[in-house]
C-alpha cells in the first residue's frame, strides 16, 4: 500500500482520490476549509453519483489543509489544481501548479509528481528544467463531469508523458486500480501527452460545432435536423454518438482547451482550429436571434448546467445566450437549484419552479426535461435526442 497525495479536490482530484483509495492510503490536500470538512464527513462537494457512493465506504482516505502532513512520505503526488485560460495572455494560468511544485521543491520531495491539470504544450519540460530535483511527469485526464470516477474506473486509455520506468510505474498504477479488464497504456514524451489532451478536446469541440452548424442550416431552411443527423450518423465512419445539437460547446474544458491549442499554433499554419472557436460564437449568435424572433419580454433560463448529472456551470454555453439577450433589453430570469444566490450576473434567480414557469414568456433549456412538459409550448430548445 502506497501513500498517494492528491492536490486539489475538484472532479479530477476527487475521482483520482476515490480510484486509489481502494488499494492505497490517500490524502487529499485543498485550500478550502469547507470542502475539507465535507470530505472528512464523507460528503461529496461535487455531484457525481459514484464519487458519493465510494466516499461513504472508503477507509484509507482523509482530507487536509496541511501541506506538510500531505507531502510527508508520499510516494506519488497527483496535482489536479485548476488552470483557467487567461484571455489577456492567451495561455493557461498555471500558477497554482507552479506554486505546488515550488512547495514540493522546498519540501525536498522524493515522490513521483504527476500533473493531471490541463497544461500548454511544453509546460512539463519547462517546469522540470526549473525544478531539476523533482520527478515530474504529465498524464492527461479524459473525464466527463458527473461521470469522472466512472471514467477513471473504466478508462478509454491511459496516457503517460514519460517513457522511463517511472512512466511505466504510473501507467501500471492507474491500470491496476481501474476495473476495466483490458486498457491500453500509452507511454510517450511529455510534450506529446500534453498535445493529446488539447487535440482530443478540440476534436470533441469540432464535433459539437459540426452538428450545431448542421442544425443551424436546417433551422434556417425549414429542414428536419433529426432525420438528417440520424442518416448521417449511420455511416460507421461518423457514428451516432455525440451528435445532439446544443447552444454551443461549453463547460470547463472545451472552451479553454480549444483556445490554448490555437495559442500553441501561433507560428504554425492552420484554419480549422480557429474556425471551431468562431463557429461556437456564431452558434450562440444564431440561438439568441431565434429566441428574439419570439419577441419575449421575459426569458427564463432553465438550468445553467448543460449536462444531466453535473452541478458545474463554469463557462456553460447558455451564459453567452443570456448576455446576448440582455444586450437587446430582454429581461432574463434563472431557475438553477445549484445556486444559493438571489441573482446571477444581475439576472434574478427564481427558486420556485412553478413561479419560474409562470413568469417566463419563453423558457430556454439546453436539454428537454419532464419538469417542463406542462409548458412545452413555451420551451425553446434544440434538443433532438434527449441526451447529453
Amino acid at each position: 500500500m502506497e501513500k498517494i497525495t492528491i492536490v486539489g479536490t475538484g472532479y479530477v482530484g476527487l475521482s483520482n482520490a476515490m480510484l486509489f483509495s481502494q488499494q492505497h492510503y490517500v490524502i487529499a490536500l485543498d485550500i478550502d476549509p469547507a470542502r475539507i470538512e465535507q470530505l472528512n464527513k464523507k460528503i461529496s462537494p461535487i455531484q457525481d453519483d459514484l464519487i458519493e457512493q465510494y466516499l461513504k465506504r472508503v477507509i484509507n482516505f482523509k482530507a487536509t489543509l496541511n501541506p506538510k502532513s500531505a507531502y510527508q512520505n508520499a510516494e506519488v503526488i497527483i496535482i489536479a489544481t485548476p488552470t483557467n485560460y487567461d484571455e489577456a495572455t492567451n495561455y493557461f494560468d498555471t500558477s497554482s501548479i507552479e506554486q505546488v511544485l515550488q512547495n514540493l521543491n522546498d519540501f525536498q520531495s522524493q515522490a513521483i509528481i504527476v500533473i493531471k491539470s490541463t497544461i500548454p504544450v511544453g509546460f512539463t519540460q519547462k517546469v522540470q528544467a526549473q525544478f531539476p530535483q523533482l520527478k515530474i511527469i504529465f498524464s492527461p485526464e479524459f473525464l466527463r463531469e458527473g461521470k469522472a470516477l466512472y471514467d477513471n474506473l473504466y478508462p478509454s486509455r491511459i496516457v503517460v508523458g514519460d517513457k522511463s520506468e517511472i512512466g511505466q510505474k504510473i501507467g501500471n498504477l492507474f491500470k491496476e486500480n481501474c476495473l476495466k479488464p483490458e486498457v491500453e497504456v500509452l507511454l510517450m514524451d511529455a510534450t506529446e501527452a500534453e498535445a493529446v489532451k488539447l487535440f482530443s478536446n478540440t476534436y470533441l469541440a469540432m464535433r459539437v460545432a459540426y452538428f450545431n452548424e448542421l442544425d443551424t442550416y436546417c433551422a434556417s431552411r425549414g429542414l428536419n435536423s433529426k432525420d438528417i443527423i440520424e442518416a448521417v450518423g449511420l455511416d460507421p465512419r461518423i457514428g451516432t454518438h455525440y451528435n445532439n445539437p446544443s447552444f454551443g460547446y461549453g463547460g470547463y474544458c472545451l472552451p479553454k482547451d480549444t483556445k490554448q491549442l490555437l495559442a500553441n499554433y501561433s507560428d504554425v499554419p492552420q484554419n480549422l482550429i480557429s474556425a471551431i472557436i468562431s463557429s461556437n460564437t456564431t452558434r450562440k449568435d444564431f440561438i439568441a436571434e431565434q429566441i428574439l424572433l419570439q419577441n419575449p419580454k421575459i426569458v427564463g433560463v432553465y438550468r445553467l448546467v448543460m449536462k444531466a448529472g453535473s452541478d458545474n456551470f463554469r463557462q456553460s454555453a447558455i451564459q453567452g445566450i443570456m448576455k446576448r439577450l440582455k444586450a437587446k433589453g430582454v429581461e432574463v430570469i434563472v431557475y438553477e437549484p445549484a445556486l444559493r444566490e438571489a441573482s446571477f450576473y444581475k439576472s434574478t434567480v427564481v427558486k420556485d419552479l412553478e413561479a419560474f414557469k409562470l413568469q417566463a414568456d419563453v423558457i430556454v433549456t439546453n436539454r428537454m426535461v419532464k419538469e417542463l412538459s406542462d409548458v412545452c409550448d413555451k420551451v425553446f430548445t434544440r434538443d433532438l435526442f434527449g441526451d447529453n
